[in-house]
């Protein structure tokens, strides 16, 4: 292998770079979505009453009258469409273009988002939320092994790193940009923007000529081949290499021409049966499942903290500008963690069993931090202590979703990224937010809450220890179910820009 591994043909208007810059800038409007809905300015704030003077609620909580429950719930209701949809769509990627269905989830996302403006009460905000979840489905299974492709080889870390690093930049910025928006001019028009900044990329996502990923074979729209662009190939196969191979090849085709009819026979049970058995072997993967084990523990933190470390900012630490607080160290040390992982890690050489010692680390030392700042009673204190924390917990992005990629076969990358993200979301951040706000309202103490949310940091930190003793391989290069025939070969351009000579294509076979 080269030190290049762009999956882009050289006629392309992407280049890599290029690439991993527009889906850095979608990513970042996922999550300052996320972010945004989590602000004091969108969210805003409960109806109160104190010796019989009663002051109004504020933003979406003191409009539709949510308690604290309620308003968790609702932080976590597009997840609903996310786990709905993500393994739809990453088997989806086996039939259709994997970079139209980004286009198709943008889409979605965009319009739903702009529907959140409308809503007009609990439930109808909840169903658009919903809908949010599934637009994003699409984008966080593909994109990944899209990144992973393109990326130079001895810096595939770093450049998941980058992409990555929008996940804390964009809930950062969400939270600023949420309280300007919000205090300024109405939650409602927190989403009307991000509806008219998404639908660019939505556009773009039918307009630009589809990428194919690495262990997928074109889709037939794609590679589909006239008689007489056969008859061509076989000409010149024949007039260089002699009758034989130009007969091989012809038959080759009419062998292929002959199985058409079959493939629209295809059934959703067939369908269903060969997801149920690509599930069965990423399960039984145990550095897949040890990944994903301590992921769910982490996640269940992070998706706490997003949400609900304003509020607590603001009641531990009175502090007026919470927004703006936890906003600027989340983007800062979210930023500075997360690159800053991913080049340790491909410093160190980028193998899974270096990625799960730095996992363990990470989160260890990053989780004992961010514990002894909310011990602290000064405000600058526990800032300082908080922010190295972060720094520290943040770094594990690259390397969790490098292990997610690099141990099981390219064809099954979709499917393991859009796992991944519903076992972190329905075991992690989903019941996080709803069930630390159940405990709040019982212990009624947000530093003792955020001292118990903060001591899960350790097991996640165990389970990932466990995972440096698992025996793995980097499956990047295996081979994946079906080789593209010799005709697929002939009839589509070549995605490999430079390792075309040196590495075979190799697809996921559409038939069932």
């Amino acid at each position: 292998m080269g030190t290049n591994s762009t999956m882009i043909p050289s006629t392309s208007w992407f280049t890599p770079k290029r690439l991993l810059a527009i889906f850095c800038v979608i990513n970042l409007l996922n999550y300052l979505d996320r972010g945004a809905i989590a602000s004091n300015g969108v969210n805003g704030s409960q109806r109160t009453c104190e010796g019989g003077t009663c002051k109004s609620g504020t933003g979406i909580q003191g409009d539709f009258n949510l308690n604290n429950f309620e308003d968790g719930v609702l932080s976590s209701a597009f997840m609903v469409g996310l786990l709905v949809a993500s393994p739809i769509f990453a088997s989806l990627a086996k039939s259709v273009n994997p970079f139209r269905l980004i286009g198709v989830g943008l889409s979605v996302w965009t319009l739903a988002t702009l529907c959140c403006g409308f809503s007009f009460n609990f439930w109808s905000i909840a169903v658009c939320r919903m809908l949010v979840g599934v637009g994003e489905a699409s984008f966080i299974s593909l994109a990944a092994p899209f990144i992973d492709d393109n990326a130079p080889v001895s810096q595939k870390t770093a450049w998941l790193a980058i992409f990555y690093m929008c996940i804390p930049a964009g809930y950062a910025i969400g939270y600023i940009y949420g309280g300007l928006v919000g205090n300024h001019f109405g939650w409602r028009y927190g989403f009307w923007v991000e509806a008219i900044l998404m639908s660019p990329f939505a556009i773009l996502g039918f307009v630009m000529k589809p990428l194919q990923l690495k262990g997928f074979a074109p889709t037939d729209s794609e590679k589909a081949l006239t008689l007489g662009t056969v008859a061509s190939e076989v000409s010149d196969v024949g007039a260089s290499n002699g009758k034989d191979e130009a007969l091989s090849l012809k038959a080759e085709f009419r062998d292929k021409s002959s199985h058409e009819p079959s493939r629209s026979k295809c059934t959703i049970l067939d369908q269903f049966s060969r997801f149920l058995k690509d599930m069965k072997e990423l399960l039984l993967d145990k550095v897949f499942v040890v990944n994903v084990l301590g992921y769910i523990a982490y996640n269940f933190v992070i998706g706490a903290y997003s949400y609900w470390g304003p509020k607590a900012g603001y009641s531990i630490y009175n502090m007026t500008n919470a927004d703006m607080m936890f906003g600027g160290i989340t983007v800062v040390c979210g930023i500075l963690g997360t690159v800053a992982g991913g080049f340790v890690l491909d410093f160190m050489t980028n193998t899974i069993s270096n990625a799960f010692k730095l996992l363990s680390i990470a989160t260890f030392i990053g989780g004992a931090c961010c514990f002894g700042a909310f011990l602290f009673k000064s405000q600058y204190g526990f800032l300082a202590l908080f922010a190295v924390g972060e720094l520290l917990v943040f770094a594990t992005q690259g390397p969790v979703n490098y292990v997610c990629l690099h141990c099981v076969k390219p064809s099954l990358r979709p499917l393991s990224m859009a796992m991944s993200t519903v076992a972190i979301h329905i075991f992690g951040d989903v019941p996080s937010s709803p069930l630390v706000g159940l405990m709040q309202d019982k212990i009624n103490n947000w530093r003792t809450t955020a001292l118990i949310l903060t001591t899960i940091f350790f097991p996640a930190a165990a389970i990932w220890f466990i995972g440096i003793f698992l025996p793995s391989v980097d499956r990047f290069n295996e081979d994946s179910e079906h080789e593209v025939s010799s005709v697929e070969r002939t009839s589509t351009a070549p995605l490999l820009e430079e390792n075309t000579a040196e590495t075979s294509a190799s697809g996921q076979s559409r038939e069932c």
